[in-house]
């Protein structure tokens, strides 16, 4: 297994936002984290990143545990993109990429920035301010940004968040393309249920800070006994049980 968590929790005072959780990705495989607001997700996905330290459990990359090993090179293995955290304003997308690329000691960075450019279409952009680029622009430059170290772990939060229809669906098939071409484990949270079927090899969904249920879209639909996943997501969402 290329990531496991095991009992991963956190809680803040006397509230869990994440419970015991555990779960294992494959290499090269796309996982869904699923699950209403709220549901622990995101603070999940802060302890996998390192940036916000577990209440108890491991979480383990490749054969190293996060909290003991050599934080900073399994790191810059991995990275992520949220259209919820927003690059700095007043900087180019030529600039902010070049930080980053440098932050992540990139060679032939230059060349790294065109294409990636080429690649989401942000050839005409690249002189432009952040904070000039509508909500669609920003999310396919964060995409840019999390690409920029070519890494093996990857976390998406909402890859196609403000996107119109037909660019998403452009950065969905982009995502299935680059993680086939490049071995990429990626770590999905998104609340676009079409999108999940369409990357996902397993989905793992949270309620509570628990893990509810697991395994493929179809596998999770059957089981109850719904038409699609949206409706199964509902369902569990709804649902007054945490299992």
């Amino acid at each position: 297994m290329l990531i496991q968590v095991k009992n991963l929790t956190k809680s803040f005072k006397d509230t869990f936002a994440v419970n015991s959780i555990n779960f294992e990705i494959k290499e090269s495989n796309t996982v869904g984290l699923l699950g209403p607001n709220g549901c622990g997700k995101t603070t999940s996905i802060g302890m996998m990143l390192g940036l916000i330290r577990p209440t108890k459990g491991q979480i383990i990359i490749g054969n190293e545990d996060l909290e003991t090993a050599d934080r900073e090179k399994i790191l810059s293995q991995i990275n992520f993109a949220s259209p919820y955290i927003e690059l700095p304003k007043k900087l180019t997308v030529r600039q902010n990429l070049e930080i980053y690329g440098r932050l992540y000691s990139v060679q032939s960075l230059k060349d790294k920035i065109l294409q990636l450019a080429e690649d989401l279409d942000l050839k005409q952009l690249l002189n432009r301010k952040n904070g000039e680029l509508s909500s669609g622009q920003k999310n396919r430059v964060s995409l840019a940004k999390s690409l920029i170290n070519s890494p093996k772990i990857l976390f998406l939060d909402e890859p196609t968040a403000s996107l119109d229809p037909d660019t998403g669906d452009y950065i969905r098939n982009y995502i299935l393309t680059y993680k086939k071409k490049n071995k990429v484990t990626i770590l999905l949270a998104s609340h676009n249920m079409s999108e999940v079927e369409k990357l996902c090899d397993s989905i793992i969904m949270m309620k509570n800070g628990k893990i509810v249920d697991r395994g493929t879209c179809k596998e999770i639909i059957k089981k109850h006994g719904r038409d699609n996943l949206e409706d199964t997501f509902l369902k569990l969402a709804r649902s007054k049980n945490e299992t």
